[in-house]
């Protein structure tokens, strides 16, 4: 299961999401988050979207609407839990391929109207190592700044899958994928642009981003 743990400390972050939201952020410490456990997520806010999210949850999973300072565009932050299950699947989906989803009839409606980041600060992966046992890396930011993570949402059921691309070349020496992550100063163009104009997004981040230890 490619990237099936996700770290969710920020210590240390807060004021930069903060910064970069305009408001705080309310994310639950989890420092082994795995599928179907809630994941709180951010994605845009628009007539033809925001009522689905509402009418989904009555209880209402809409915690703040907020401004990217870059490119004011209003943003919700929702929790909603990581998988799906679709009626011809045996097992939870937790990702799809970035490079096809828009493609897919399982994830192309989604891809084109309801994308979402995850902040993050880490995630794991497991490679086998000397006498068939597997090591468990930890991957975050170089500069211990927070990731956003790229995933689609499924409003009517409260859940998202996140997305993967092929690896920069520091990662692929632990897997064939790697999460997808949407920089900073483009939140709102993955959020909030047509599906024709995402190619430059899905890209993997450069190898000096990325940090890598034993966990």
């Amino acid at each position: 299961m490619m990237c099936g743990r996700i770290e969710m400390l920020f210590d240390g972050m807060k004021q930069t999401l903060d910064d970069l939201f305009e408001v705080p952020l309310s994310i639950q410490t989890n420092l082994d988050l795995r599928p179907t456990d809630t994941v709180t997520c951010i994605t845009r806010t628009c007539p033809e979207t925001s009522p689905s999210i509402n009418a989904a949850n009555p209880s209402s999973t809409t915690i703040a609407t907020i401004s990217h300072s870059a490119n004011i565009a209003p943003l919700t932050v929702i929790n909603s839990h990581w998988g799906i299950k679709p009626t011809w699947s045996k097992k939870i989906i937790i990702n799809a391929q970035g490079e096809t989803a828009a493609d897919k009839a399982t994830f192309a409606n989604a891809f084109k109207q309801q994308r979402c980041i995850i902040p993050c600060s880490a995630w794991f992966e497991w490679r086998d190592e000397r006498q068939s046992k597997k090591q468990k890396y930890r991957f975050s930011h170089a500069a211990n700044k927070p990731l956003f993570m790229a995933g689609i949402l499924y409003p009517a059921e409260n859940q998202l899958v996140t997305l993967t691309i092929k690896p920069n070349d520091t990662c692929a020496q632990y897997h064939q994928r790697m999460p997808l992550f949407i920089p900073s100063t483009e939140i709102n163009n993955w959020l909030y642009h047509d599906v024709s104009q995402l190619q430059p997004l899905l890209n993997p981040l450069p190898d000096k981003w990325i940090k890598v230890s034993r966990a």
